[in-house]
């Protein structure tokens, strides 16, 4: 096989970034191959592109997890700043009707005590919403 059909395989079954590609071929490219070159080729002819892997990151994700875990996992899939920040900031302004959705599903209820307060808190925090957010959420009152 190939390193194109191997790519073209992977990029078959999701959307992947281009470093996240490269890492994923680069084990499997030999001596001749240009891997490089062949990651611009996909580019070019729109097989490959860090804007729709960010777009598909964020869908995944919307509902269940804040945008400072997408910015975590656009960051660590290497997607340029540049790209993820037009996805980063449709993110924060859902953040608010997340956590709301994600803390009455798992909790429902105010807290009765601070250690409630804190380990509803925590577990928003785990999930990647913004503190502040955070705040807001756990300390309304319904």
């Amino acid at each position: 096989m190939t390193l194109r059909q191997r790519a073209l395989n992977l990029l078959a079954r999701r959307e992947h970034s281009r470093v996240e590609l490269g890492r994923k071929l680069v084990r499997h490219a030999e001596e001749g191959d240009a891997l490089d070159a062949l990651l611009d080729d996909l580019e070019r002819e729109g097989l490959l592109s860090n804007n729709r892997y960010a777009e598909a990151l964020a869908h995944a994700r919307a509902g269940r997890h804040g945008s400072v875990r997408l910015k975590a996992d656009l960051r660590d899939k290497g997607v340029p700043e540049a790209v993820s920040a037009e996805v980063l900031a449709q993110a924060r302004g859902q953040d608010l009707e997340a956590a709301r959705a994600v803390w009455a599903k798992k909790f429902g209820a105010v807290p009765k005590d601070a250690a409630e307060r804190a380990r509803q808190m925590r577990f928003l925090a785990s999930r990647g919403f913004p503190a502040e957010i955070v705040r807001r959420v756990v300390g309304e009152e319904d």
